[in-house]
């Protein structure tokens, strides 16, 4: 079991108080200390993880209205991401109050999927003890900045995404990508990709894979269409 101190050290980090203290033991409790694996945090990060995916899904949903699928997907998958969860679990000093076994605190770095778990653990356990809203609010609290930072460092440089949301809002149509020419051997061919809206074709641009082809010819598009101001960046994957 967790020292009192920890456990009441783990609510002020996490600022939530738990009317059933044994569910944050049990969060804060190792597979490798525990006396058996079904007192340990196992099934309590089964349970965050489910309730994390939701509450992102259904933030994602609501923040970004005009966002397609494989957008939400792909800022949702990193911010739910081991190396995410391990990350606020480090920045809030809960690694300092987990009950571990000698042979993971023997001076060996901390493996970044058991800060994670641990993360999820806390999540299922809040969930449990309070409900939706006291899981939603500790997991935006530290997540939203997350979100923000994954939509603004990189779903903005996904010119296919940003194109495909403004021919559906604004012209109500679908770009398609015609692969004009390649060149080059087979383990070093280049492609010329051109996007076609509309019967309207825009300049095209070559790049080392059809997948790059097609980020070079949308961020064409987007400066015809007088959505990008010119950039020299080239899109490599």
């Amino acid at each position: 079991m967790a020292h009192p101190d920890s456990l009441e050290a783990v609510q002020r980090l996490i600022e939530y108080r738990f009317k059933n203290p044994h569910l944050l033991d049990a969060a804060l409790t190792h597979a490798s200390v525990a006396e058996h694996r079904l007192s340990s945090n196992e099934r309590l990060e089964f349970l965050g993880d489910a309730i994390l995916g939701l509450v992102i899904c259904e933030e994602l949903y609501a923040r970004f209205p005009d966002y397609l699928e494989g957008d939400m997907t792909h800022i949702k998958s990193v911010v739910v991401s081991r190396d995410t969860c391990a990350n606020v679990t480090n920045r809030l000093g809960i690694m300092d109050h987990l009950s571990l076994g000698k042979g993971i605190t023997g001076g060996a770095a901390i493996p970044t999927s058991l800060a994670a778990c641990a993360y999820e653990a806390l999540v299922g356990a809040i969930y449990l003890d309070g409900g939706l809203e006291p899981a939603r609010a500790f997991i935006l609290r530290h997540m939203a900045a997350e979100i923000d930072r994954v939509e603004a460092g990189e779903h903005l440089r996904n010119y296919k995404s940003m194109l495909q949301q403004h021919a559906q809002r604004e012209l109500g149509a679908t770009p398609h990508y015609e692969v004009l020419d390649e060149k080059g051997p087979d383990h070093a061919k280049a492609f010329e990709v051109a996007v076609l809206i509309r019967g309207r074709l825009f300049p095209s641009a070559w790049g080392p894979s059809k997948k790059a082809a097609e980020q070079q010819a949308a961020m064409e598009a987007l400066r015809e269409l007088g959505l990008l101001e010119n950039d020299s960046n080239e899109v490599t994957e």
